[in-house]
């Protein structure tokens, strides 16, 4: 069975009003709300990318909960539902309706499988900006104005998540979803470290990654990516958050693996969310790619990524988390958690 599309995000958060405030000023718009959940949407045609669930305080499951992939049948579904702890078939209770099945993966996230969801028009947005190359002057007499707003966000592209337990997540999404590996990014002794996968939808182009892992000391949520228009989006993006007073993570810069141009951003919750355009586009054909992991091998041009950006904070309840995964976990040992730390710390 393979994926067709990453649909959207779960979140559950005890203060939705600074949330949508932030991604309101990110480029997302809202679509739907009720006592319990608010929706938002970017221009794809897709009824929401993100959905957030008001909890009752900051302990309360607050944080990351999981995403939504489109399936192609409801046989697809079937196939899901007989999976061990899956959920029966059922309708989906968000816009869009359809039917879904839900699971849990090796590390604790939800994954909402949708078939059946009903389309929106899509939002229009503005066309990206004609360039100047060299000699070629396709620009004359038209100077450069984009407008000074929040970017309009094309559709949600990807998200990245750390995992203890690094090969059998990464099984599950390829055997249950079809999700093929573009690149990993190993460490010296050649143990994976982050893997980019993207859907499998044959000889139609598909992102280089639509789901990223790294090796990390517990599950958690490293970042979700949205795609803008052209450069001059990610660029007005950054100038807007800065003025409305959002916290900077990294960027402006060009990935080395996907390609994309990046600018990221964390939310009131410290959640970093990327505005990106330009990323590479592959068809089934083409082989795995592997490449030594550094914080240097994350960037062509830009700032170096900082390491702030992959650095857990230092709580007892993260102490405690990589104890008991150092405990358990075949893919963590102590010498692995050395190296990690002297790469990205």
């Amino acid at each position: 069975m393979k994926a067709q599309e990453l649909t959207h995000l779960i979140f559950g958060l005890p203060q939705v009003e600074e949330a949508e405030r932030f991604l309101s000023d990110f480029g997302l718009d809202v679509v739907h709300r009720t006592a319990s959940a608010l929706y938002l949407r970017a221009s794809a045609p897709t009824p929401y990318c993100y959905r957030i669930e008001r909890r009752a305080g900051a302990g309360a499951g607050a944080g990351f909960i999981g995403f939504g992939l489109r399936v192609a049948s409801n046989a697809d579904l079937e196939l899901l539902a007989g999976l061990p702890g899956a959920s029966p078939i059922r309708p989906a209770e968000h816009p869009g309706g359809g039917n879904a099945v839900v699971l849990t993966d090796p590390s604790g996230f939800v994954v909402e499988a949708i078939h059946g969801q009903e389309e929106e028009d899509a939002f229009p947005h503005r066309a990206p900006l004609p360039l100047n190359f060299g000699r070629e002057h396709t620009r004359i007499n038209s100077p450069q104005r984009p407008p000074i707003a929040p970017p309009e966000v094309l559709k949600l592209g990807h998200v990245v998540l750390e995992v203890a337990d690094f090969q059998a997540t990464c099984g599950w999404y390829t055997r249950h979803f079809g999700f093929l590996p573009s690149d990993v990014q190993v460490l010296p002794d050649g143990s994976p470290a982050v893997v980019f996968m993207r859907l499998n939808l044959g000889d139609t182009p598909a992102d280089h990654h639509t789901l990223a892992l790294a090796q990390g000391i517990r599950p958690a949520f490293s970042h979700a990516a949205f795609e803008v228009v052209d450069a001059d989006a990610v660029g007005m993006g950054q100038r807007v958050l800065r003025e409305r007073g959002w916290k900077h993570a990294w960027g402006v810069g060009r990935h080395i693996l996907g390609s994309q141009i990046f600018d990221y951003w964390n939310d009131p919750m410290g959640q970093k969310h990327e505005h990106y355009c330009d990323g590479d586009l592959f068809t089934e054909e083409v082989p795995m790619g592997v490449h030594p992991v550094s914080r240097e091998a994350m960037s062509q041009w830009g700032p170096i990524m900082p390491r702030s950006f992959t650095a857990p904070a230092i709580t007892p309840a993260t102490v405690t988390a990589l104890v008991r995964h150092v405990r358990r976990s075949p893919d963590l040992s102590l010498r692995k958690l050395f190296t990690l730390a002297r790469l990205f710390g």
